[in-house]
């Protein structure tokens, strides 16, 4: 059996895994406006957060004005609301972005967001080569599952090729992208389908970097996946380790890189939001602490824990709190990062893994077999699929197959629970803004991002032209949908 740190990195991507380097805790968070986020980012890195996981509302996600007719119900409920410059300076206010390492959960218009922190990174005169963070930016998962695409497929690719261009020459410390299997299986995916799909994706943009003459090589050392880990112990912990030697095999297969790094699937890794239930509450905090485990024990290196009243609200403060205080109770109360790989040499688990990686081979050469990713999607090929496990699911849990402990099982909780009511949470309308002054500079601005979206230039440089300029990144949105049209 090989050793953790060896080819194909089934046992973790280091020798000495968490001896050498614990996982990193993140927390996603982010709601209301700017200023009201910023706050609780400053609470979570004195909390001992290694760095700041930025969620975005639907608006921001989508590219809306938050005070449009589409926007107005969902301004600041499931994320920050974010639209201009102004907004990021006051978001990024006073954390120190030299020190810690910024996650943005952002998809279609991730490349603007990108640049507004870039934009406030130089204005405080930092040294952006050396910044780190990671972009989701991964918007083949929008058109699987969560569909806050706004362009059509080809050009939303396009703009995710033109990041990965930006980023290697502007913030080559950064991830620009992170491939997620998570959102696949909170939609109702099996582990199988969460790699499978998740894989596949990731395959792609190595092709539509390597047809756009990047170096794939260089790009796939900084690509990052994000997947689910769930109650099931053994199932979780074996897929983490099936997906690391998937990914290894089939990249070095097929691209035979000489940087080791390059074939390493590197994991961040949130406890699976879709098992936590609105019922006995207090019941979420053992699923989150086992789902946690399945992370931990399966070498992922970065983890978010959910609170346990997220089936409910937005986090309070107090469980946010708690549920980074999980990861530290297992970080410093524990012996289990004394073994590089403690579960290594199971026999279930080593089985369970070899299972797992047949069956996700299987799945990816189906989805090549026909006619590759974009073909799929075409055809809702990955989404039918989730959706019926999902209903077969729902099926099992009305029927009493599957057992919900506080639900359908065990003792029912009698508490009643009192939450944080975020649903009126308002956005101050100072950073509600339709830009409106137009200049000769500005025509040529907007000519220039046209004609960059309408051939074959990056688009990056005048949008980021525009963000100087004052243009909102709703109103840089509509120039773009002009161009591009809507999916």
């Amino acid at each position: 059996m090989l050793n953790p740190g060896e080819f194909p990195y089934r046992r973790g991507i280091h020798p000495q895994m968490y001896r050498e380097k614990s996982w990193s805790t993140r927390q996603y968070s982010g709601f209301g406006n700017a200023s009201e986020a910023n706050l609780n980012f400053k609470r979570l890195i004195s909390a001992g957060n290694k760095g700041v996981s930025i969620a975005f509302d639907l608006p921001t996600q989508m590219g809306l004005h938050p005070d449009s007719e589409m926007a107005k119900f969902e301004v600041g409920k499931v994320g920050v609301s974010i639209d201009s410059l102004e907004d990021m300076r006051a978001l990024l206010s006073e954390i120190p972005l030299e020190e810690i390492s910024l996650s943005m959960t952002i998809n279609a218009t991730s490349g603007i967001l990108l640049l507004m922190y870039h934009i406030v990174a130089e204005e405080r005169k930092l040294n952006t080569k050396s910044l780190r963070g990671t972009l989701q930016n991964d918007i083949l998962k929008e058109f699987i599952t969560r569909s806050t695409q706004i362009f059509p497929l080809e050009h939303s690719v396009r703009f995710t090729a033109d990041v990965f261009e930006f980023c290697a020459t502007e913030l080559p410390e950064w991830s620009p992208i992170s491939i997620s299997g998570y959102h696949f299986a909170e939609a109702g995916a099996t582990p199988v389908q969460e790699l499978a799909f998740a894989i596949s994706n990731g395959l792609y943009y190595l092709e539509v970097a390597k047809e756009r003459n990047l170096d794939i090589e260089a790009l796939a050392s900084r690509v990052s996946f994000f997947f689910s880990t769930g109650t099931n112990l053994f199932t979780e912990v074996s897929k983490l380790r099936a997906a690391r030697s998937i990914w290894a095999k089939l990249t070095q297969d097929r691209y035979s890189f000489s940087n080791p790094k390059s074939s390493q699937m590197r994991i961040h890794a949130q406890t699976a939001g879709s098992e936590l239930l609105p019922i006995g509450i207090e019941n979420n905090l053992s699923r989150v602490t086992i789902q946690a485990l399945a992370a931990i024990l399966g070498g992922v290196q970065s983890l978010h824990t959910n609170s346990y009243d997220e089936a409910l609200s937005l986090p309070t403060t107090f469980s946010s709190g708690l549920a980074i205080n999980i990861q530290e109770i297992i970080r410093v109360e524990t012996d289990i990062s004394e073994s590089p790989d403690p579960l290594g040499g199971s026999f279930h688990i080593e089985e369970l893994t070899s299972n797992i990686e047949q069956e996700v081979l299987k799945l990816v050469q189906k989805i090549e077999g026909f006619g590759g990713v974009s073909a799929a999607i075409a055809d809702d090929f990955q989404r039918n699929l989730i959706e019926q496990n999902a209903y077969k699911v729902a099926l099992d849990f009305t029927s009493g197959v599957k057992k919900l402990v506080g639900m359908n099982h065990g003792v029912k909780s009698q508490n009643s629970w009192q939450f944080e009511d975020f649903s009126n949470r308002s956005v101050n309308p100072d950073l509600i803004k339709k830009f409106q002054t137009v200049t000769p500079k500005v025509y040529t601005l907007e000519e220039e991002l046209i004609s960059c979206a309408t051939s074959n230039k990056n688009v990056m440089y005048p949008i980021k032209n525009l963000l100087l300029s004052g243009y909102s990144s709703s109103t840089i949105c509509d120039l773009l949908r002009k161009c591009w049209g809507t999916a």
